[in-house]
């Protein structure tokens, strides 16, 4: 298997490449990842089982996306497939660790809102499939992808308060129903997005769409960089809830972020919607008190 992923970054980089090490490192909570590299490279290579290789393929668009934006770091993915039973991806390596003072983090939020003002220089089109560096018009993405491991559902859509009603609450209330979850008012949730979300029309932004503090770092040299996306086009808005969810960002990236692109009124009730999203997904994937955690909210929501 190694030897093969070898040949794919020779052939992929026009630089031969063989193994000489190969050493465990975190790969997150869904994958295996390892430090692989020669005597002069070293690249980030994660693995999974072999029916996964559209996850890989997914992360290695978003990132790609994320790059051609030419704003906020991300690794440069290199090569992708399937080698025996299992699924790889290898990506650019980076030397995390950075202690990431209040310059670091105010850099990432000042790069994280040019990323989201950012406009392909070719406007999409409706009804048309997406070239490169093309978006449609409205709100999803080229594909489906996953958030965690369960599967995320872009299917464009025009308007932002039905995309996020059907895509994102709607199809997560179903599958925690599926997983024997009981959320007395969900459907009224789904019913009062469109007036929840009424008066607030954002222009799609590329968001990463999972940006928690365990994808994001500093380098040794202190430049910032997020990973591991799970991006789509949407209201900017869903990352900047998710970075003050599960511990949160440092006030620094905030005060970096609204210096290049302040938040609309309205965001602090917004933001609960919109990290409900994620809350459901955790009890989908891990069950336990997230279901009261997410029935708290929606109470919330609706009050």
């Amino acid at each position: 298997m190694w030897d093969k992923i070898a040949k794919r970054i020779s052939e992929t980089t026009a630089e031969n490449f063989q193994i000489e090490n190969r050493r465990s490192v975190s790969g997150g909570c869904i994958n295996q990842g390892y430090a692989i590299s020669n005597n002069s490279r070293t690249y980030f290579a994660k693995l999974n089982q072999a029916s996964q290789i559209a996850m890989f393929e997914a992360e290695a668009l978003g990132l790609q996306q994320m790059l051609d934006t030419q704003t906020i770091r991300v690794p440069k993915p290199i090569c992708w497939g399937t080698a025996g039973n299992s699924a790889y991806i290898v990506l650019e390596w980076l030397d995390l660790g950075g202690r990431g003072g209040d310059r670091a983090w105010e850099e990432m939020g000042r790069k994280l809102a040019q990323m989201h003002r950012y406009t392909p220089s070719q406007g999409g089109h409706g009804g048309t499939a997406p070239t490169k560096g093309e978006k449609k018009a409205g709100f999803g993405w080229d594909i489906n992808n996953t958030i965690g491991s369960t599967p995320q559902v872009n299917n464009w859509t025009v308007d932002w308060a039905q995309f996020w009603a059907e895509h994102r609450i709607g199809y997560q209330l179903k599958l925690g129903r599926r997983r024997g979850g009981n959320f007395p008012r969900g459907e009224n949730l789904l019913t009062a997005i469109p007036r929840l979300l009424e008066n607030h029309k954002p222009q799609p932004s590329l968001v990463h769409g999972d940006l928690w503090g365990g994808n994001a770092a500093v380098t040794s040299a202190g430049e910032p960089v997020i990973f591991d996306p799970a991006a789509y086009w949407g209201d900017r808005e869903v990352d900047i809830a998710m970075t003050e969810l599960f511990g949160g960002f440092p006030a620094a990236f905030h005060r970096g972020y609204n210096e290049v692109w302040p938040l609309d009124s309205g965001y602090q009730k917004r933001k609960i919607l919109y990290n409900l999203y994620h809350i459901l997904n955790h009890f989908n994937l891990f069950g336990g008190g997230y279901e009261s955690q997410a029935n708290q909210m929606i109470n919330q929501i609706l009050s």
